[in-house]
């Protein structure tokens, strides 16, 4: 493959860091590379120095001279007077964007509901990302560099961003660089992958599943003092390989391997002892959302706080929604933005009364709610972390062992010498992590969380997600992170125009539900001024794909049981003659050596048979 990119020995170096230190690295024709590392290791940073917007202290980045780079930064560069035209296919004259059909693909999965004519600074966060991803997207770059490209964009706009950056070029062509905390989206579009540590840069095969276990088969061979950070990366495996659609999709390691490395590695919750603890901390009524309609009237100071008129006029946002919410349920929900998630958490938790319909919370309940604002740690900004935990009790029980905040802390990625900083200099990962402590040392029985993976990486994600495992007690998430909602929840509801409806197949019956179009209110692109005013046909599934049909998923699922009895014989025949071993003369050399190229040939025969199930079980899910 030709290097379109590459650095020697790249330092560079911050008054309070080193943050890479002889870094040497090449980005050849046809990479997909995800970037990874603890927030602060210098993800961006590199990022920043490959494009070419900041120099290196020492060292060089090379380029193939007629390469182009084109960089989409956490933040963007837009000027708020701009229109959105001009933002996006800038001078670019209107008969050349629109006869493409690229151009416009991009302009209908991306802002179909954004006023084409109206101004950058009027738009909301989520449009504002969209617009910038499109301006990047329609132009024609040999390596794109994405920094958290998922910020602010709903589900299905993340499914349409990994779908056309899937197929956006052909294999061996272009380069992609991407800096994501997405765990889904890494599996989905890299194959393979860059950690960020300590001001070097390791790079490891295959996607997010197969980084994972290569972290951990690299942290057990060298017996690393990291047990801790070895642990969650194993249990994280083992939810890779027992978790949704029992991850067939994302096998990107061979089966026996990981079966061996999961073999002593528990469920990821005891879901009958959580119910258990749950009813005996909740009792059997908990929250009845019963046939409810719920929205705001058009009057001055509203509930949702904008700006109205005096007609009186009522805007339904909930329509006739019926959720019986139990003790020890942990449940997702899902939706668009704009869809009502936030509308339907204010009903839950008794904060919005229903327009119709009745909801009955629990006398036993009590609500712990993380907020995407973190609203709740304002009044608290000019104390320090160990002043704040002095209110709290000193002991409590975590997973059946008593332990004090500072512990749970601690498991937080907190230091000691952390517990004195004022919780107003904390960088946005910690304040996150820290409420979601203090949130949980209040106790509640009914836990809700709105997007609490903003601003954490993967591996705090993971600790996250483990100290959360064994809370008894009912849970309800709402997030745009797959991963994490696949992960935590057991269960996931969807808001589609107004109404909730379970979705027992989770993410990817959503998605099909709601098509392969990504823009929120799709139908509004038919409005004047929209740049596509023509909806999209669905695809026939959540990924674009013809659907299989019944027959031919027939055949499919008889060929991969064939090939797992095929798998499991080969497997006895090669236990049979690593035993016969034992009965050869260990002087008879040639009858070792027979022995042995039987024992190689029998594993070729496994590794092909693998090789072939992945392929099947891929397209049964596909």
């Amino acid at each position: 493959m030709a290097i379109l990119l590459g650095c020697d020995g790249i330092d560079l170096e911050y008054p309070t860091k080193h943050v890479l230190q002889g870094v040497t690295l090449g980005v050849n024709e046809g990479d997909r590379i995800g970037i990874v590392g603890r927030n602060g290791d210098g993800k961006s940073t590199l990022l920043s120095v490959l494009s070419g917007s900041q120099e290196p202290d020492e060292g060089r980045v090379t380029r193939r001279r007629d390469v182009s780079v084109g960089l989409l930064g956490q933040k963007d560069s837009l000027a708020d007077t701009d229109t959105v035209h001009h933002a996006v296919v800038g001078d670019l004259p209107e008969y050349e964007w629109a006869s493409s059909a690229r151009v416009r693909q991009i302009l209908d999965g991306l802002i179909t509901d954004v006023p084409w004519e109206g101004t950058v600074g009027a738009l909301s966060g989520g449009q504002r990302r969209r617009v910038d991803l499109a301006r990047l997207l329609i132009g024609d770059y040999d390596i794109l560099m994405l920094d958290e490209p998922t910020n602010h964009l709903d589900m299905r706009t993340i499914n349409w961003l990994a779908q056309h950056l899937k197929t956006r070029w052909q294999a061996g062509v272009g380069a992609l660089l991407m800096v994501t905390h997405d765990r889904w989206f890494l599996d989905e579009v890299c194959t393979s992958m860059w950690e960020v540590h300590d001001g070097k840069v390791d790079p490891f095969e295959g996607g997010y599943s197969a980084y994972i276990l290569q972290r951990v088969e690299r942290d057990r061979m060298a017996q690393v003092a990291e047990e801790r950070r070895r642990n969650m990366a194993r249990k994280e495996l083992a939810w890779l390989s027992r978790g949704a659609q029992a991850r067939s999709t994302k096998p990107k390691f061979r089966v026996e391997a990981a079966r061996e490395l999961i073999a002593d590695v528990p469920p990821l919750r005891n879901e009958l002892e959580l119910k258990r603890l749950a009813v005996s901390r909740l009792g059997k009524q908990v929250i009845d959302v019963i046939d409810v309609t719920a929205g705001y009237a058009d009057q001055p100071g509203g509930p949702d706080g904008s700006k109205q008129s005096q007609s009186g006029v009522v805007h339904p946002v909930l329509d006739d929604i019926t959720w019986l919410i139990g003790a020890g349920d942990r449940f997702g929900l899902l939706g668009e933005n704009g869809a009502g998630k936030s509308t339907l958490l204010d009903v839950i938790q008794g904060r919005l009364k229903p327009l119709t319909g009745r909801v009955k919370i629990g006398q036993t309940v009590r609500f712990g709610v993380l907020s995407q604002q973190l609203d709740e740690l304002k009044p608290l900004e000019k104390f320090t972390i160990r002043e704040v935990l002095s209110r709290y009790k000193r002991v409590y029980v975590v997973d059946g062992k008593e332990t004090s905040p500072e512990k749970l802390l601690e498991r937080l990625d907190f230091t000691t010498k952390q517990l004195w900083s004022r919780i107003g200099d904390l960088s946005g990962g910690q304040k996150r992590r820290l409420q979601l402590l203090l949130t949980l040392l209040e106790e509640p029985n009914v836990l809700i969380l709105d997007e609490p993976g903003n601003d954490l990486d993967t591996d705090m994600l993971a600790i996250v997600e483990d100290l959360l495992d064994g809370w008894p007690g009912t849970l309800i998430l709402v997030t745009h992170d797959r991963y994490l909602m696949e992960r935590v929840t057991d269960q996931q509801y969807a808001l589609i125009g107004g109404h909730l409806r379970h979705v027992p197949g989770g993410v990817d019956e959503y998605l099909r539900l709601v098509g392969t179009g990504s823009a929120p209110a799709r139908h509004n692109a038919a409005r004047s001024g929209s740049p596509s005013s023509s909806p999209a046909k669905p695809a026939d599934d959540a990924n674009g794909a013809p659907a299989l049909s019944n027959a031919e998923r027939q055949r499919l699922r008889k060929e991969a049981s064939s090939l797992e009895r095929k798998i499991e014989t080969q497997r006895r025949r090669e236990e049979e003659l690593q035993a016969a071993f034992q009965d050869i003369d260990p002087t008879d050399y040639q009858a070792l050596e027979a022995q042995q190229e039987k024992i190689a040939q029998v594993k070729a025969t496994i590794d092909e048979l693998e090789t072939s199930w992945l392929e099947v079980s891929e397209q049964l899910e596909g």
